[in-house]
């Protein structure tokens, strides 16, 4: 491991205790920052609700951290949006956001999009499938962003069970993201859950970064982020265990591609391969290919939109 990445374990890997819940407040309190908190979600009525229930208990009524809670639905076709809006949060659909471009389909594009529709001066990203939700993922990443200065983007770390086996979750992570953190990008190899869901940043960070529109989201966050702000201004911080909804086989394969295809378009800007995953599935002749597309396209940063400068001058 690098040297740099050594200190930088030292100083900007911390635990969600090193920073008490009133000591977060009193920083807010001071620097007069803003938190909106984001969820984006697709069919996710089983566990959105809960999620928005716990961030509206603990951070915005018993401790005013949290000052919007948006969840952001790109098109489910179960009570999604129902529940999230009766547990306390602010529901947008995802076309609703700037209707002038056709929405991409993938969890980068609601991110994306969820700039436009959120005011907080620091960003908080929590996936809406997360079960025995804790608000210390909240309060983990902001805390750092609120209290050290030059901090600009937060990344949760945690155990990712596989069932009952401990620390067997994050499959792609381990097979894809980690070895092209390592191999590329060693600057990075210390963050311990690179693709986590869970993360905040501040707004001035994330309106300068394009957002690839699927999975490739969190992987080139981090890479653009490195070179835009440097690796002291990136963290992580240990919240305890994540719970959550895992993906098929293939389905990770095809994240799997969408990562390597957002990293080669770091490696190489402009040298392109065919943008598509064949799989195979038993049939009722054998194995049979199914080929899908692997997401290629990035939104501009936010700050290049006219309809989001427009809304900053006003």
């Amino acid at each position: 491991m690098l040297e740099e990445v050594e200190r930088w374990l030292a100083t900007r890997s911390w635990s969600v205790t090193d920073r008490p819940l009133h000591k977060i407040i009193t920083a807010k309190q001071r620097t007069g920052q803003s938190v909106s908190v984001v969820l984006p979600a697709l069919n996710e009525e089983e566990t959105v609700g809960d999620i928005v229930a716990v961030i509206r208990h603990d951070l915005v009524r018993q401790a005013a951290l949290v000052d919007e809670i948006v969840v952001v639905d790109s098109g489910s076709t179960d009570r999604t949006s129902e529940v999230a809006a009766a547990a306390g949060a602010r529901v947008v659909h995802r076309d609703a956001i700037l209707p002038r471009l056709p929405a991409a389909p993938g969890k980068g594009e609601v991110l994306w999009r969820s700039l436009l529709v959120t005011g907080g001066d620091i960003v908080c990203f929590v996936d809406a499938d997360l079960r025995e939700f804790s608000s210390d993922f909240v309060t983990g990443i902001v805390g750092p962003l609120l209290t050290e200065p030059d901090v600009d983007l937060v990344k949760a770390m945690y155990d990712r069970p596989l069932g009952d086996a401990a620390g067997q979750g994050g499959r792609v992570t381990e097979l894809m993201a980690r070895p092209l953190l390592n191999l590329h990008w060693p600057q990075l190899a210390g963050f311990v859950q690179p693709l986590g869901g869970e993360y905040a940043a501040r707004r001035s960070l994330l309106e300068r970064l394009p957002f690839p529109v699927g999975y490739g989201v969190e992987l080139g966050m981090l890479v653009d982020a490195l070179h835009l702000v440097g690796l002291d201004a990136l963290a992580q911080v240990d919240v305890g265990v994540r719970k959550h909804r895992h993906q098929d086989g293939q389905a990770l394969g095809r994240m799997a591609a969408a990562i390597y295809r957002t990293a080669q378009l770091r490696l190489a800007r402009g040298h392109l391969v065919r943008p598509s995953l064949t799989q195979f599935e038993r049939g009722e002749n054998g194995f049979e290919p199914h080929t899908y597309p692997v997401d290629t396209e990035e939104r501009p940063p936010m700050a290049q939109i006219t309809e989001y400068t427009t809304r900053q001058v006003a």
